[in-house]
């Protein structure tokens, strides 16, 4: 089965270029006008860091352009030198267009653009997309893709994972809307996390089962998983967005916290109780749907709790894990003790928050310090309610 161990191997190459499909952009993008229909009426929407002889991105929104009420679809693509993938053919669209290459072919990004009924049938759809090449490479970050960006009104794409930080930042240098897909583990990024605070930048409807499975021209990566032969399966993968859906505005439905010891589904949790972190004033909920409705403090929560996060019902306070993080307290002469009972020394723990044991905690890794024992978590959200 193909899983993030593929992803990891993709993103050391720079071999990221994986092909979403049709049935996942429809579907996020349904959420969206489920909550406003006009979201893309009238509008300018740039698909960089996209193949249109490959993408389904291009291939949905060429199809779909009057339903949208689109006013201009652009699509750009890099040339074929600047991959890793350079088994290439030209495509039989681009070998009988009078504007073919030979020479430009492989150096060259192309660019597609969607305005108008060119073959005079009636409609606008994808037959009707006109192309070019770029002067360029096509790369995102080139003045010629960087003068579509600002013509833009609203960019989408699934862009390279390995250059997720920058494309970001690209993307709020001219303020545009956006949807792009990124890896959860992108949310305690330094150019990304200041956003999600101040909610300038969310989670959008997401993948079922926070999986997606991808179409990747690298057959090392494409291998059968999950009944979805072909494709490369990953784990933890996500839409990013500041186009507002529905879901953002509904509250989680909670129990107390005196409900959720008596009558909540985790045993652990029942078990032990909630519990304080030893250097930061909160509470560790390990659940999102344990985040207790009466508990007025400070809350670390899984990230996973930004899938169901309203921004009327909390705050984002903080995060561990990134310089912006609030729990940061290091303890001196550690000792880390495996699974194995084998121990090494350890100069810091991570940066994330610490709870303070009483006796060994059954996992994998933990901390000594003296007598006691410190295990270290997963990446937390600190959260407040909203009164």
């Amino acid at each position: 089965m193909a899983n993030n161990t593929n992803l990891g191997a993709a993103k050391a190459a720079k071999n990221d270029e994986f092909y979403t499909q049709y049935a996942d952009i429809q579907k996020e993008v349904n959420a969206y006008l489920e909550y406003n229909p006009d979201t893309f009426r009238d509008k300018t929407v740039l698909l960089p860091c996209d193949d249109p002889e490959w993408s389904n991105f291009t291939r949905f929104f060429a199809q779909n352009f009057e339903r949208l009420g689109l006013k201009r679809l652009i699509s750009t693509s890099y040339a074929v030198e600047s991959k890793k993938y350079k088994d290439y053919e030209p495509t039989l669209f681009e070998t009988e267009s009078p504007l073919f290459d030979i020479d430009k072919t492989r150096i060259k990004g192309k660019i597609f653009e969607l305005t108008r009924d060119t073959n005079q049938n009636g409609r606008i759809d994808i037959d009707d997309l006109e192309w070019h090449y770029l002067e360029g490479d096509g790369d995102f970050r080139s003045p010629e893709v960087c003068k579509l960006r600002d013509e833009s009104d609203i960019i989408i794409t699934n862009p390279p994972f390995s250059l997720f930080r920058e494309f970001v930042s690209w993307i709020f240098e001219s303020k545009k809307q956006f949807l792009i897909i990124g890896h959860q583990g992108s949310i305690g990024y330094n150019e990304v996390f200041p956003l999600i605070q101040a909610n300038k930048m969310w989670l959008g409807m997401g993948f079922t089962g926070g999986a997606g499975h991808f179409i990747s021209p690298y057959e090392d990566h494409a291998v059968a998983g999950d009944h979805k032969k072909g494709m490369i399966r990953v784990s933890g993968v996500t839409w990013f967005t500041n186009i507002d859906h529905g879901r953002r505005h509904q509250p989680m439905i909670l129990m107390s916290m005196k409900d959720n010891l008596r009558f909540g589904k985790h045993k652990d949790l029942k078990e032990s109780g909630y519990r304080k972190y030893d250097n930061y004033e909160a509470l560790e909920v390990p659940y999102s749907d344990a985040i207790p409705s009466d508990y007025e403090g400070v809350m670390g929560v899984p990230v996973t709790f930004l899938d169901k996060y309203c921004p009327e019902q909390f705050e984002i306070v903080g995060i561990t894990k990134t310089k912006f993080r609030l729990a940061s307290k290091i303890y001196p002469e550690q000792i880390q003790v495996n699974k194995d009972g084998t121990t090494q020394r350890v100069t810091k723990l991570n940066d994330g928050p610490v709870l303070k044991l009483s006796s060994p905690p059954s996992c994998q890794v933990y901390y000594m310090v003296g007598e006691e024992y410190f295990i270290q978590l997963y990446t937390r959200i600190l959260i407040r309610k909203k009164q």
